[in-house]
């Protein structure tokens, strides 16, 4: 990364060092639910998923995050603003009930919140699992939620991870990255490999 105070934290050995071209595992927890739905899946915070809850919906909350998807998407375009939408949605309603609502976009900014800050490992893992119940719930039409992907290097840069989805009309791989913002605010949506080039919004926060 490039802004100060702007990287994520090189603690997972499987994203220390891996190269921009490689995909990281979808959950680096084995107590991570892997086929999360809304009666119970699994949020990390704390940094590089140091902790690990499981938490579920009720049906007015999950009625919410289809009501986003109503009516449809027509196309990837669209499917991409929706799901940035949801994702928002997503981290609101977990905020409120796990207390991660105080994350601030980055690192540094929030290394005072009590221990509920995430970097960018608790946020591409919780990301992909937001995606994993909107692509299990059908509400996905245009895409399919991809394994997490890395850039950058330990050694020779500050490692960064992202939620990945695919583009099943045109194959092309974008990334899903809410770790600049704050919590609820709708993650960058943008072309992996641009993403994978050092890619930051204009104002990082």
């Amino acid at each position: 990364m490039t802004t100060a105070g702007q990287w994520a934290w090189p603690i997972v050995l499987s994203v220390v060092l891996l190269p921009s071209s490689l995909s990281a595992d979808v959950f680096v927890r084995d107590d991570i639910i892997t086929d999360p739905d809304p009666a119970a899946f699994s949020i990390c915070y704390n940094h590089t998923c140091k902790e690990v809850v499981t938490l579920s919906l009720d049906r007015r909350q999950w009625r919410e995050v289809q009501a986003v998807f109503t009516p449809p998407a027509t196309g990837g375009v669209q499917e991409r603003r929706k799901v940035a939408e949801a994702v928002a949605l997503f981290e609101e309603m977990v905020g409120g009930l796990v207390g991660t609502n105080h994350d601030k976009g980055g690192n540094l900014q929030g290394l005072l919140s009590g221990g509920k800050q995430l970097d960018c490992i608790d946020e591409s893992t919780n990301t992909t699992t937001f995606l994993a119940m909107l692509e299990k719930g059908r509400l996905l039409r245009w895409h399919t939620v991809e394994d997490r992907s890395s850039r950058g290097f330990f050694i020779f840069g500050m490692p960064h991870t992202t939620a990945v989805v695919k583009d099943n009309a045109t194959g092309e791989k974008w990334a899903v990255d809410s770790w600049f913002h704050d919590n609820g605010v709708p993650p960058e949506i943008l072309p992996l490999g641009e993403w994978r080039g050092g890619w930051e919004p204009p104002v990082a926060r």
